[in-house]
């Protein structure tokens, strides 16, 4: 057992209280789990100012002088404000303490002695004062070996047990000290040379106690490519190992299923995208490999038609497809779309949600048994170990982030060789969370809208401006459109937000008294909402009032305007999303983001972006920009985004390349993991798996 597995109660400084916490808080169970829970931020500690020098809003500072005096005020019968007159010779100003620190301010400093004091310096009774400061005694103090100071961050549970970052500080000074030995290295020679790379063991004490900003920036570079290297070379590894293993299906021809569709029965002329992405997809069929692709594409980009020409080349060859959706309401469009595409072509399709019981649940069984249901559209029903195909040879999994790995590989059960697998999507994922999500899937991507498609216009209006909003509405109803509009359900909020929906149908109702509108939200019962979806869909209703339960499975051709009400509460994939429900048909098309004028910056930007852009890649760019990997729609939900302690996929965007190239290159060389060049990363990668890291997610 190495020194960085011992139980972190045996460190100097913790003990057994101590460590319940860190591990409760932080997950700090082992001297490793310390020495890797890095700071967020550095003060440089090399420089100390004078008194005069001092303004109130500068951020931290350290000054060398002595306490010429203490007083105390009392605050409260229990509460007092201790405050210590300091002075270095150019000035005086003040330290201030209050409740228990000034009792141990009193005790333990004295007057005349010089101390160093460290703080953020701000300004009372126009003098300038520092709260609760960091002192050490000037004469034990090297001030130009202090370099940068790290600052951790700390939970309001540690604070009250005396874990403050200062606290959290010493421990890692205290391990670190105790490391004499070099810490075991995690690359080889090979890859730090060339790379440039720091050792592990100078990175990780730099990244606690760096000198300056290059060492510091160095130490970064070191561990985020390590952490992000290893991620890449387990997904690799994964997918290489999987090639290698499944077989696919071949499926070697394009028969009279396929050829009678494409030539009498397609709609429109398809893309040069969406004919592009059939022949990848073609080619992986026929190649004696399973597929595993991801196709992206944004809303309204033709996903559906392209994964339904994929169906029916694996039922050309005497095979069944299946279609997984998130929800019912997902499901049921996919059904109508592709039995709207399909007319009347002898392919049979059926539809399994949760909602289908009894007789017409056994006759689908029955049917996917004897081979006579050809396409399956499905929820999470489908998975389930009831359901039996006679020959499943190709799958599509929609809005994969809402589903787990685990449960797109339980439909790998449900035949004899792993069938064909196409992952949708309708978010635009960045390229490098894309590479970090699903590495090990191939990338097919649709850029390109159906031809007569017109970008959708999209405006900010600020809500002291909708009566002219309304105006413009009634100009497009009485053009025969038709008008979505949409106020947000945030889960925490849930009841305000349902009497926001309510409150605002029945403002709706009064100023639109000539039209006839439809409410929708989640919490009605599914009859219910169907209805009222149905009216709208048919043209009985002009304006649909909704929460974003319309973001997927509405196709509205005559609706040409989506209204967002308070804009600034949805994320840029949602605005995106929702924006998606129109420019469906062939007239102009608008999205109206209705906000208030006061606006955070982040906010102001999100707005912004929406307006200058349709391009959902660089909506999903500037958003996991603006939010971070976890935070993105879906990713955080099903686990797809593991946590990494100090790589960041939005901004390490070249790290994440090099790593990529880097474990591919291992892996090309290396399928087997055997060779004794590399065995040091293998071991690396097994002792990580160990850990609580999510890497099932890709595995």
């Amino acid at each position: 057992m190495t020194i960085l597995n011992q139980d972190i109660m045996y460190l100097p400084g913790v003990g057994p209280n101590r460590k319940k916490i860190l591990s409760e808080e932080l997950s700090i169970q082992t001297f490793g789990d310390l020495l890797e829970y890095f700071p967020y931020k550095y003060v440089d500690r090399s420089k100390v100012y004078t008194v005069h020098e001092l303004t109130g809003d500068m951020p931290f500072v350290q000054v060398v002088g002595h306490v010429l005096s203490f007083e105390t005020f009392k605050m409260s019968a229990r509460k007092e404000r201790v405050v210590a007159h300091f002075s270095d010779g150019t000035g005086v100003m003040d330290l201030v303490w209050f409740g228990a620190g000034g009792k141990y301010a009193k005790q333990n400093y004295r007057i005349g002695t010089d101390y160093l004091v460290f703080g953020k310096p701000t300004v009372f009774n126009n003098r300038i004062q520092l709260s609760h400061p960091d002192i050490d005694e000037a004469s034990k103090v090297d001030t130009s070996a202090m370099g940068m100071q790290p600052y951790y961050n700390t939970t309001e549970k540690m604070k009250k047990m005396g874990l403050n970052s200062r606290s959290v500080e010493r421990l890692v000074k205290t391990l670190l000290e105790a490391l004499k030995a070099p810490l075991p290295e995690t690359l080889p020679d090979f890859i730090a040379q060339r790379l440039h790379l720091m050792s592990r063991d100078q990175a990780l004490r730099n990244i606690h106690y760096p000198q300056n900003a290059r060492d510091l920036e160095r130490a970064r570079v070191r561990l985020k490519f390590e952490e992000l290297f290893f991620v890449q070379l387990n997904i690799l590894r994964y997918a290489s190992d999987q090639r290698r293993k499944y077989r696919g299906y071949v499926f070697s021809h394009v028969g009279e299923t396929f050829n009678t569709f494409y030539h009498n029965y397609l709609p429109f002329q398809l893309t040069e995208a969406q004919k592009r992405v059939i022949r990848e997809i073609r080619k992986d069929m026929g190649s004696g490999r399973q597929m595993n692709r991801l196709l992206q594409g944004d809303v309204g980009s033709g996903k559906t038609l392209v994964a339904l020409m994929s169906m029916l080349i694996a039922i050309d060859n005497g095979y069944q497809a299946c279609i997984m959706a998130p929800t019912e309401i997902l499901a049921e469009q996919h059904l109508q779309t592709i039995m709207q595409f399909l007319g009347d072509m002898p392919v049979r399709v059926a539809l399994l949600t949760g909602i289908v019981k009894g007789k017409r649940r056994q006759e689908i069984h029955e049917g996917l048994m004897d081979g006579t249901i050809h396409i399956l559209v499905g929820t999470h029903a489908v998975i389930e170990d009831t359901v039996q195909f006679a020959r499943l040879g190709f799958v599509v999994v929609d809005e994969q982030h809402r589903f787990g790995v685990a449960q797109r590989a339980k439909l790998w059960s449900k035949s004899a060789n792993p069938p064909h697998i196409l992952v949708m999507t309708a978010t635009p994922i960045p390229r490098t969370l894309a590479m970090t999500l699903y590495g090990d899937l191939d990338v097919s991507v649709i850029d390109e809208l159906p031809p007569g498609r017109k970008p959708v216009v999209t405006q900010h209006v600020f809500d002291r401006s909708l009566p002219s909003l309304y105006d413009s509405i009634r100009r497009q109803i009485h053009q025969g459109r038709q008008v979505y509009m949409v106020f947000p359900l945030i889960e925490e909020s849930e009841k305000i937000d349902l009497k926001n929906l309510e409150d605002g149908f029945a403002a709706l109702s009064q100023i639109f008294p000539e039209f006839r509108l439809s409410k929708v939200h989640g919490k009605m019962k599914p009859a219910d909402k169907e209805e009222e979806m149905q009216r709208f869909v048919r043209g009985e209703t002009q304006i649909l009032v909704a929460t974003t339960v319309i973001e997927v499975g509405v196709n509205v051709p005559n609706a040409s305007v989506m209204v967002i009400f308070e804009a600034q509460r949805f994320g840029l994939s949602q605005l995106h999303q929702l924006r998606g429900r129109v420019g469906r048909g062939a007239d102009q098309s608008y999205c109206l983001l209705v906000t208030p004028y006061q606006l955070s910056e982040d906010t102001r930007k999100r707005i912004d972006i929406m307006c200058d852009t349709n391009d959902g890649f660089r909506i999903a760019e500037a958003d996991l920009k603006l939010r971070g990997p976890g935070d993105l729609e879906g990713t955080q939900q099903s686990g797809m985004a593991f946590d990494l302690k100090i790589a960041d996929i939005a901004r390490d965007g070249q790290l994440v390349q090099m790593a990529r190239d880097e474990a591919q290159s291992i892996v090309d060389e290396d399928p087997a993991c055997n060779s004794e060049k590399y065995q040091m990363l293998w071991n690396r990668l097994r002792e990580l798996r160990k850990t609580n890291i999510n890497w099932g997610v890709i595995s």
